[in-house]
């Protein structure tokens, strides 16, 4: 960053972490985006679109943003890069774990799939883990083991259609999206649009993304299925981009 930038940036911080300014956090997040994209230059041309880096990238800016000592006396940069490039290389880690998932798990989460439809249909809502597993006849931890599997699917498999009439993806009928990072897309850029949500869906956020919890992990820690921890984090995750595109074209203008 130029000198310029970085001392803008350390007052907008600054603002942000001694008075509490979210004004001054959402205009840093903006402003340090350039150097979010930088850094994904770096990692592309290795099998992952820019975008898809700069989006994982983009949750690195806020780590770093939210962690940052104002009062340390370092260079927000010398802080924030690591973190960036950590978050990076950790996605391109995920996604070679992704290409290792048992077939059994991969067969079992469409099984699942299938069954969500069915079993929302019968109850009127989604349906527990216990239930699910009930209706595949499996233990439950293979059920929360196939769900987390179908987050670690590569980006292909997840948008692959899954029927004959194409309208629908695997990823689509599941809920589920791999490791986040695609639904970060509605909602990565900033984090401005916190909030916009209510306590429960900036919770799922929270875990989500900044306690790195799993989908299923999030719904026993909230007592809901993880079906409906999805659905929520859809939802939070189209009121933040409705929030951060207000915010951009604030600043364009």
């Amino acid at each position: 960053m130029s000198l310029v930038m970085e001392r803008n940036v350390d007052a907008l911080l600054t603002a942000y972490h001694r008075s509490g300014d979210e004004s001054a956090r959402d205009q840093a997040l903006v402003e340090l985006m350039p150097l979010v994209r930088a850094l994904a230059l770096r990692y592309a041309g290795r099998g992952e679109p820019l975008e898809d880096l700069v989006q994982v990238g983009s949750i690195g800016l806020i780590k770093a943003v939210d962690r940052f000592d104002v009062d340390r006396g370092v260079e927000f940069s010398s802080y924030a890069v690591p973190t960036i490039v950590g978050e990076i290389r950790r996605h391109f880690r995920d996604k070679a774990w992704a290409m290792h998932v048992p077939r059994r798990l991969k067969e079992l989460s469409v099984r699942l799939s299938r069954l969500l439809d069915e079993l929302t249909n019968q109850l009127g809502r989604s349906p527990t883990v216990p239930e699910l597993a009930c209706a595949a006849g499996v233990e439950e931890e293979d059920v929360v083991d196939a769900l987390d599997s179908a987050q670690a699917y590569s980006t292909r498999s997840l948008h692959a259609p899954f029927d004959d009439d194409g309208d629908e993806s695997l990823g689509d009928r599941l809920g589920v999206e791999e490791r986040g990072y695609e639904e970060v897309e509605d909602g990565s850029l900033v984090s401005a649009g916190l909030g916009m949500l209510d306590a429960r869906e900036r919770r799922i956020v929270e875990l989500r993304f900044f306690e790195e919890m799993t989908q299923s992990q999030i719904a026993a820690e909230l007592g809901i299925s993880q079906m409906h921890v999805s659905r929520l984090l859809r939802r939070a995750l189209g009121l933040m981009r409705g929030r951060i595109e207000e915010l951009q074209e604030e600043t364009n203008d």
